[in-house]
């Protein structure tokens, strides 16, 4: 419990103030994700899914105003599109949340539904019916995009189909797409995430999915030759893109 309010008490301090009130919780960091260069301060669907499920349950053990006040202007990240700082990526039926901004779509599975949670968490808290309209926007895109993600009604992928999802990840994925079908009333989300279980497989299936995964993963990394991506490459692919002409501008913009 300790160590939990030190950590709140971190989110509190670290949280960015913004023009039009909106308020967020920057990485400050330069990264890379196969092509994806992410330039510091960059934003997180995941991260702020994190963060808002945290801050909730801060606010029910202690009652601090101050963290229910962070929680009523941390929406405003799920509103914005990519281009515009935020986290938001728009598809025929509803919206995704991405975890890595400029990256591929559709996004990380694992995180977009873990961003999905917190906005539920927040709006259960605080009532608000924009972190419900969220909610509902990103459960539509869940559900258009959901077989984008579905490998035979066996296994997940990651991201964008570049590659199987390794058990720890898919794992994750069956678990939050039941826990949000079911919080949804969605019973289709919730027999998907029965059909992942990995004790359904058969040995055949066993054996075509680790096959699979292992060729897909080392095309992906054969394709972005990631062993060369260290921490002296991504800095300058960082600054390289700082220097580049600006198509978006920031949260704060």
């Amino acid at each position: 419990m300790q160590r939990f309010l030190i950590q709140l008490d971190w989110l509190e301090q670290q949280a960015v103030i913004h023009p039009d009130g909106a308020i967020t919780w920057p990485n400050r960091f330069d990264c890379q994700q196969g092509d994806t260069v992410l330039v510091a301060p960059w934003v997180s669907a995941v991260d702020h899914g994190f963060i808002l499920s945290a801050i909730v349950r801060g606010y029910r053990l202690t009652k601090r105003m101050s963290l229910l006040k962070l929680l009523e202007n941390s929406g405003r990240i799920f509103e914005l599109g990519v281009d515009e700082g935020g986290v938001r990526i728009p598809v025929r039926e509803g919206a995704l949340y991405t975890e890595l901004p400029g990256g591929s779509v559709p996004v990380i599975l694992d995180g977009f539904m873990t961003a999905l949670l917190g906005i539920y968490d927040a709006e259960v808290e605080t009532g608000d019916r924009k972190f419900r309209a969220l909610f509902e926007d990103g459960m539509r895109g869940l559900k258009f995009c959901l077989p984008s993600w579905n490998y035979r009604d066996k296994w997940t992928w990651y991201g964008s189909g570049a590659y199987l999802c390794p058990p720890s990840y898919h794992n994750l994925n069956r678990l939050l797409l039941g826990i949000l079908g079911r919080l949804w009333g969605d019973h289709s989300m919730v027999e998907l995430s029965r059909k992942w279980d990995p004790r359904n497989l058969s040995s055949f299936s066993r054996a075509d999915i680790y096959a699979r995964f292992v060729i897909t993963k080392n095309a992906y990394r054969v394709r972005h030759r990631t062993w060369t991506q260290n921490k002296e490459r991504v800095i300058a692919a960082a600054a390289a893109k700082r220097e580049a002409p600006k198509g978006a501008r920031s949260i704060s913009g």
